[in-house]
């Protein structure tokens, strides 16, 4: 009497699934057209372009250019905080935290720079923007869990001020993902021994 419903069930979860990887396969394609050109210099038609897709057939799976951007900010962090939380898994103890940590940190600015950059763009514009905002605010939440995480393993617990710790290491990450782009750009031999110094610190 069920199998109806459950083949009505099944057809839609297709559905669903197909349209969710076009949608990340779109968005992929976008966040190449975004981090040459920036949010401010990215257009639909753009994106479009880069996706080889129609702007009416863009439309059919993004309501507008926000609600798009936001889904590619959405995918681009989930893959950053994996990253971070794969990192400090089999991290125990202070040292192992710090060398860990420093080994993602480097590696997110040696092979993602450009894509930090759209991060920090669309965070700027979540100030003017209010569409932006609760993204924004969620994906930071991941990041302070992050460092959390980084205190609880090294084993003496979060502080009460977390979101300070967290403010000055992310402010000393844009600054030097930042100077990555001009030359001379620093090495991962230095862009490690700043990193572990910092930590060290922090920790």
């Amino acid at each position: 009497m069920n199998e109806m419903p459950t083949k009505l069930k099944d057809r839609a979860d297709r559905k669903t699934a197909k349209r969710d990887a076009k949608k990340r396969q779109i968005a992929e394609s976008a966040i190449l057209a975004l981090k040459e050109l920036g949010y401010a210099n990215t257009g639909l038609r753009d994106i479009a372009a880069h996706s080889d897709l129609s702007l009416g057939m863009l439309h059919y799976y993004f309501e507008d250019r926000a609600e798009l951007i936001i889904y590619c900010v959405e995918i681009y962090k989930q893959e950053f905080v994996r990253k971070f939380v794969d990192a400090l898994e089999t991290a125990h103890g202070r040292d192992q935290v710090i060398d860990a940590f420093t080994e993602a940190l480097v590696a997110s600015i040696v092979d993602d720079n450009m894509t930090h950059r759209l991060w920090y763009d669309i965070r700027t514009q979540a100030m003017f923007d209010e569409a932006f905002r609760p993204v924004v605010a969620n994906i930071e939440e991941a990041l302070i869990g992050i460092l959390r995480t980084a205190f609880d393993k090294a084993g003496h617990g979060a502080p009460s001020n977390i979101d300070i710790h967290y403010a000055l290491l992310d402010g000393a990450f844009r600054y030097i993902m930042q100077a990555q782009i001009g030359a001379p750009a620093r090495t991962r031999d230095e862009l490690t021994a700043l990193f572990q110094k910092l930590l060290s610190q922090i920790l």
